[in-house]
């Protein structure tokens, strides 16, 4: 499923127009991408929980060369998956 086939997905749910859904959809996304630039963590009761975890600087190896190179440290995000979506994909 492509953010567009969510925008129309919510378009048809809830009765707006395409462009109002999209509006909608990107102001979702942009609310979360903010709070997780500031360090905050996003939860939906139920759904699920956005985050960001630091990765530690490390030594890694170019697997088409096999020289080793250093990958610099990174805060990248996460979801964890709240109960209710866990049920609800498992059946």
């Amino acid at each position: 499923m492509t953010k567009q086939d969510v925008v129309d997905s919510v378009a048809q749910k809830t009765g707006l127009t395409k462009k109002d859904a999209g509006d909608a959809v990107e102001a979702v996304l942009d609310v979360v991408t903010g709070a997780l630039m500031a360090g905050d963590s996003v939860t939906f009761t139920g759904f699920g929980k956005f985050s960001t975890s630091r990765r530690a600087a490390r030594q890694g190896v170019n697997p088409r060369t096999g020289e080793k190179v250093w990958i610099k440290e990174a805060t990248v995000p996460k979801f964890s998956a709240g109960s209710n979506l866990k049920s609800s994909v498992n059946g």
